[in-house]
């Protein structure tokens, strides 16, 4: 089966000496992976790697077997991200910022943007203004626009952040629906331990720029992850 990702020897180095050393990341087709770790430990700055949105200083990214530096088009063209709050026309509705979004896509219809809103619960909010939502809302409408290209990779980074209790169960129940019917893979940042246990079927953690992998179940995520942050403080 091709490979959703394949990272290679990634790095990206800041003036302040944080970011990202060496990563080496495989996810199979269908994966939903969990990226956990501190602030600042370089959750965002790997997943911009892989959007193009930053520039490796030394490694690769590529996406269904495409290079994200030498081949963009193919490779960035089947994903769907939500990296940082979501941008948004906020004195428009959800439903006609979506429509301008599928403007830069082809064969996206009036029944996708209307799937799209109801995956996310914006369905009966589709025709009010986003600046009269709270933030959670917002980040519901950030998903949407995401997932309105019908993306084979879909990488979400603090997608949690603002959600209510209903938020992370229609998030969890959307994501497992996506990821088992149509077999796209996911790729999560959080700070919710318990949320990407429920999810996810891997794990990396990233502590101080370097990358670590588990798989297994008979450790909480949570033991584990303090186990992990314990051993790169020694």
């Amino acid at each position: 089966m091709e490979k959703a990702v394949v990272i290679t020897g990634l790095t990206k180095q800041y003036g302040n000496g944080r970011g990202i050393q060496d990563i080496n990341l495989s996810i199979d087709q269908g994966e939903i992976v969990g990226i956990l770790g501190p602030n600042g430990a370089g959750k965002t700055t790997l997943l911009k790697c892989m959007t193009g949105l930053t520039s490796p200083d030394q490694g690769s990214v590529e996406l269904f077997g495409a290079d994200l530096q030498s081949n963009f088009k193919n490779a960035i063209t089947p994903v769907g991200a939500l990296i940082g709050p979501a941008v948004a026309y906020e004195n428009m509705s959800p439903y006609k910022n979506l429509k301008m979004i599928s403007r830069l896509y082809s064969g996206i219809t009036h029944e996708d943007i209307e799937q799209a809103l109801c995956l996310t619960g914006l369905t009966s909010y589709k025709d009010e203004k986003i600046s009269s939502f709270s933030m959670g809302m917002k980040q519901r409408f950030g998903i949407a626009s995401a997932l309105i290209s019908k993306p084979r990779l879909i990488i979400l980074d603090e997608p949690t952040n603002g959600l209510d209790i209903d938020g992370l169960l229609l998030l969890r129940k959307t994501i497992q629906e996506i990821s088992s019917k149509s077999g796209v893979t996911f790729v999560i940042s959080s700070h919710h331990i318990s949320e990407l246990e429920k999810l996810c079927n891997r794990f990396c953690f990233l502590i101080q720029g370097q990358a670590s992998f588990y798989e297994t179940r008979n450790q909480s995520l949570e033991d584990v992850y303090i186990m992990k942050v314990e051993e790169a403080c020694r």
